[in-house]
């Protein structure tokens, strides 16, 4: 049997190198003497890891930062094996040997995760603090136990639960921070996140870790005007039907034609990240026109009003209207969500 090339995907998602590359410029001056990381975790947000961490690195970034450990070998290709760190730390003997063994850096967690990094063999690792959000970190009250005095660190740090929130929850973090600065020896400190970076120098340390804000999220007001879109999912128009007065749209027929309309069918669904919220809500550009998605989006299908654009085919690529701000106002999803629910059939 003769093989042949699998056909190119219906999905992509359009990606604008530059646009990334000057956002994280931006933030890396918005830091002040503080140097930017960048976060990339979780496939970098649903941008595609492989192609985020050459740019970055490329742009001057020299520290990357993933939550688990089956996320390491996506960066290792691109950047040295140092410039890794796994968030959720080593918890497992396993991921201590892994870590080891590839030279990648883990974030201890807690005082059970510094033993077991020390009886693997130890050596230079991070250290996430708890300074009020709860969730991972090692307490204020365990930072004196032996175990985390033997650590080799070169980052401490910590993490702002609300900081795209004028809330004196910050303060009270930044200041936890500044006694942990005190008391945990370290190389390197970091408490900032994008959101971070915008509440000011108090909060940059010596290395802040944006994620949102380099994908084209805007994480606080004072960031708008300097974020540019990186992203931008698009679709082939797969179908063009026509209706008449009185036909009805999609599943549970949420909307009736009140007469004639062309319309199209997109080869993208909630399976894709596209989800039921856009439903009536969501639109689709095509040289410079608009097309609003007609009822329910289903799993792998949405249909759009192809009215403003006669003269658009199937084959042709459409474009969701998708700037992240806007959008979450629109979907009521998170900015983070917008951009990581994006489905592996998307093209990247």
């Amino acid at each position: 049997m003769s093989s042949s090339p699998l056909p190119p995907p219906t999905l992509r998602l359009g990606f604008d190198a530059e646009a990334l590359a000057a956002n994280w410029r931006a933030l890396d001056l918005l830091s002040g003497k503080a140097a930017a990381g960048a976060a990339v975790k979780a496939d970098a947000y649903g941008v595609g890891a492989a192609r985020v961490v050459p740019v970055l690195a490329a742009a001057g970034c020299r520290m990357f930062f993933v939550a688990h450990w089956r996320e390491v070998p996506a960066l290792l290709p691109h950047v040295a094996p140092e410039s890794i760190a796994v968030l959720h730390g080593p918890a497992s003997a396993e991921e201590v040997a892994y870590a080891r063994a590839t030279g990648v850096w883990p974030v201890i967690n807690s005082v059970a995760q510094a033993r077991a990094w020390s009886a693997g063999g130890g050596g230079t690792c991070h250290l996430m603090v708890d300074t009020g959000m709860n969730r991972l970190g090692v307490s204020l009250e365990d930072l004196g136990d032996p175990a985390i005095a033997a650590l080799e660190i070169d980052i401490c740090l910590s993490h702002l639960a609300s900081a795209d929130e004028d809330v004196s929850q910050n303060e009270a973090q930044r200041r936890a921070f500044v006694s942990v600065q005190g008391a945990v020896r370290a190389r390197r400190y970091s408490l900032a996140n994008s959101a971070g970076i915008a509440l000011g120098s108090a909060y940059h340390a010596d290395l802040t870790r944006p994620g949102l804000a380099l994908y084209g999220g805007i994480a606080r007001a004072e960031l708008a005007g300097q974020i540019r879109q990186v992203v931008h999912p698009e679709a082939v128009l797969l179908q063009v039907r026509k209706l008449k007065a009185g036909d009805k749209v999609g599943y549970n027929a949420l909307f009736t034609a009140a007469g004639d309309m062309r319309v199209g069918v997109l080869s993208l669904g909630y399976a894709d990240g596209y989800l039921r919220c856009w439903s009536g809500i969501g639109s689709f550009r095509w040289q410079g026109r608009k097309a609003p998605v007609l009822g329910r989006v289903s799993m792998d299908l949405t249909i759009v009003d192809l009215g403003e654009m006669p003269d658009c085919g199937e084959g042709e690529w459409l474009t969701a209207d998708y700037d992240l701000p806007c959008a979450a106002a629109a979907s009521g999803l998170s900015q983070y969500e917008l951009l990581t629910l994006m489905g592996q059939r998307f093209g990247r």
